[in-house]
């Protein structure tokens, strides 16, 4: 009787380890992205579109104009976010995370981070940036401000 109880709990032991996430973070991550930002994320708060300029996001806190037609190919977005009061001294971190394959990656085309304007659209900062997404699925855009996690947009990539 010992027995089968000391294996039916090594056999929860064994699937509840095995049940973990495994995140594929890149070597060049910055170090302030953690793995719990990622295991943590709400896969069903979805990005919306909000205000007449079609921006998608988080209404308040951050969204993108040009993710409402997303693709594969490299794109132009245009990053708002609301809440930032030293502007020009605020470096925004863009951090990819796609939900089926676990895989971190940098979506900016030129690696995983970019300076801020100032405000547009009724939004406190903004910047452009070129974007590419390298596989269709559901994504969630982790959003740094100077090293901060700041907010996480989920879109989901289709072509």
């Amino acid at each position: 009787m010992k027995r089968i109880v000391l294996l039916c709990a090594l056999l929860l032991f064994v699937v509840g380890c095995t049940n973990k996430e495994n995140v594929t973070m890149p070597e060049d991550l910055p170090d302030f992205v953690q793995e719990s930002d990622l295991t943590s994320i709400d896969w069903n708060h979805k990005a919306v579109e909000f205000g007449d300029r079609g921006i998608i996001g988080n209404v308040n806190k951050s969204g993108v104009i040009g993710a409402n037609m997303p693709s594969l190919s490299t794109q132009k977005w245009m990053w708002h976010l609301w809440g930032i009061e030293e502007i020009r001294e605020t470096e925004l971190t863009i951090v990819g995370y796609h939900k089926d394959s676990k895989v971190v990656q940098p979506i900016l085309v030129d690696g995983w981070n970019i300076g801020l304007g100032g405000p547009v659209n009724g939004a406190d900062a903004h910047t452009p940036s070129h974007v590419k997404i390298p596989k269709p699925g559901e994504w969630a855009i982790l959003l740094y401000t100077n090293g901060t996690y700041f907010d996480t947009l989920i879109y989901d990539i289709h072509e």
